[in-house]
């Protein structure tokens, strides 16, 4: 399948403009907390318009609002159809999160060693991003920034046969990873490398998934937390906890930038906060580093210019996003960025019981700022089950762990009940602003690609407002090869857009996805990168 046209630089930073432009007209929705619906009034905030097609609507409908299943209303008014039409346009495609709505227990196309100690989430994601880029990139080495336990080092090692340093910062997840790998090694002892039996019989019988032998080669792990400041020649700090874990010599220490001379694959699955763009930044300067694939989460993690004065920050990136007025995202946004838009769609399709709990916390936020106005969005730890419970049996949950008496406080006047009666606004209201959510994570993404553009020497047009177009100055070289692929299933891995960089043309990478699609057939396959993903 022939890639789509490579956005220009100006769509880019369009898009950029017109993302931040919208983002500044809904910033009071953007930045409202679902639990301040009662104490502050959100559903009067809604223009009356919205307000009258709202609060009928059903959750099937709703979820037609979010690009779900389920039909549009013939009554939503012109201004909300609008809205949500802009935010579906302006926000990266995400893929199409086809087949069933959660992964199977275990994968069926990893070896079953590979699964020990790994749930199903993250074995698709491991094998999606280790067999159709990993390989693709044409690196001699693999560098795993934020390796966890080393699941997906794991893979690349043992299941791939690739050179992999895994690097983490938490030493007692560095030595746990240490320890899967010997019992992995060990197993593969007693049925005789290479260790190929046991392999998926349905693998086995197709042409298209071969059975693979495991290597008995596994990564090799390094206790090291990324210094995002440094020269690239100094990678590391030491680890967190100090002394647990063996700090190996840095990865990308040595001739050339690496420790042979080879030319280095960095990769991070699930990097949180700002360990994402200093990758990117290494990424940027290390000659060695030939491509890098990163998967961002926890956007609330970003460090910002206010939070950090005279710091290097996580966002904004880039010099162009800085330059745009009104690019500032606060904690709330950045925050509703990381929820799964096609999760709670399928929730409202459903009409599932879940989604009485945003109105119970709203409803308990009201009580416990009654009883204390001191205490403001208090953190509540989750209550298990709690759509299966009353209120009362709920409050009587949570009130303690904020430190006050449930006997003290009314949990079944009739204001309780009034507001449990308007559950079904608290649930339109938390829709709209997951329309919104999509859209600050492509800011987020998109601030880091047009980064990535901008270390090649490119540079940005006029910035007189938001809703200015800028223009390129000069056509000046692309910067870094990069694009935006939505890899994963994003009903089940909402996180789910891989960036990936290479000093060199993608081609190889990008038409790597279309194939061995029945490997997927279980789980969703990830479409192609669209325009203005690449």
């Amino acid at each position: 399948m022939a890639a789509p046209p490579h956005p220009t630089l100006h769509q880019e930073q369009q898009r950029a403009a017109d993302i931040i432009r919208l983002l500044t007209l809904y910033r009071p929705l953007l930045d409202a907390y679902v639990i301040d619906f009662f104490t502050e009034g959100l559903w009067a905030q809604l223009p009356p318009p919205w307000q009258a097609a709202l609060a009928t609507a059903t959750p099937s409908q709703l979820a037609g609002l979010l690009g779900g299943q389920g039909g549009p209303r013939a009554t939503w008014p012109l201004s909300l159809l609008a809205f949500a039409a802009t935010t579906r346009a302006l926000a990266f495609p995400r893929g199409c999160p086809g087949g069933s709505p959660r992964p199977p227990c275990q994968s069926p196309v990893l070896h079953p060693l590979l699964r020990r100690h790994v749930k199903p989430k993250k074995q698709h994601e491991i094998q999606r991003l280790g067999k159709r880029l990993s390989q693709a990139t044409g690196c001699d080495r693999v560098v795993d920034v934020g390796a966890g336990q080393g699941h997906l080092s794991r893979f690349l090692a043992f299941g791939l046969g690739l050179p992999v340093t895994a690097v983490e910062g938490d030493g007692r997840l560095a030595s746990m990873a240490e320890r899967f790998d010997q019992e992995l090694l060990r197993e593969l002892r007693k049925k005789g490398v290479p260790g190929n039996k046991g392999f998926p019989r349905r693998c086995q019988n197709s042409p298209r998934c071969p059975p693979t032998p495991l290597t008995p080669r596994g990564p090799r792990h390094v206790a090291g937390r990324l210094d995002p400041g440094a020269p690239w020649k100094e990678f590391l700090l030491p680890p967190d906890p100090p002394g647990l874990g063996a700090t190996a010599k840095n990865p990308l220490g040595g001739p050339g930038g690496s420790e042979g001379g080879e030319q280095v694959l960095v990769t991070g699955l699930h990097t949180c906060g700002d360990l994402s763009p200093a990758l990117l930044r290494h990424f940027a300067r290390s000659p060695a580093v030939a491509a890098i694939t990163s998967v961002a989460c926890c956007h609330m993690k970003l460090s910002t210019p206010s939070q950090s004065p005279g710091f290097t920050s996580g966002y904004p990136l880039s010099a162009w996003v800085a330059g745009l007025p009104g690019h500032e995202l606060s904690y709330r946004a950045r925050e509703a960025a990381c929820h799964a838009l096609e999760e709670y769609a399928g929730r409202l399709g459903e009409e599932n019981g879940c989604l009485r709990v945003h109105c119970y916390r709203a409803v308990l936020e009201t009580l416990i700022r009654a009883a204390d106005p001191s205490k403001k969005r208090p953190g509540v730890q989750t209550v298990k089950a709690a759509h299966t419970l009353s209120f009362p049996q709920y409050a009587r949950l949570g009130l303690p762990r904020v430190g006050l008496d449930p006997a003290t406080v009314p949990l079944d006047s009739e204001a309780v009940g009034a507001m449990l009666e308007q559950q079904h606004k608290v649930v339109a209201f938390f829709s709209l602003t997951l329309l919104l959510a999509p859209l600050v994570e492509t800011l987020i993404l998109l601030d880091r690609l047009l980064y990535l553009r901008e270390q090649g020497g490119c540079q940005g047009g006029s910035r007189e407002g938001v809703a200015a177009v800028p223009v390129a100055i000069l056509p000046l070289p692309a910067g870094f090869q990069c694009a935006l692929v939505p890899l994963f299933n994003p009903r089940f891995s909402p996180r789910n857009l891989v960036l990936v960089a290479a000093r060199t043309p993608l081609g190889a990478v990008l038409s790597g996805l279309d194939e061995d699609g029945s490997e997927d057939e279980d789980m969703g396959v990830a479409e192609p990168p669209r325009e203005g993903q690449r």
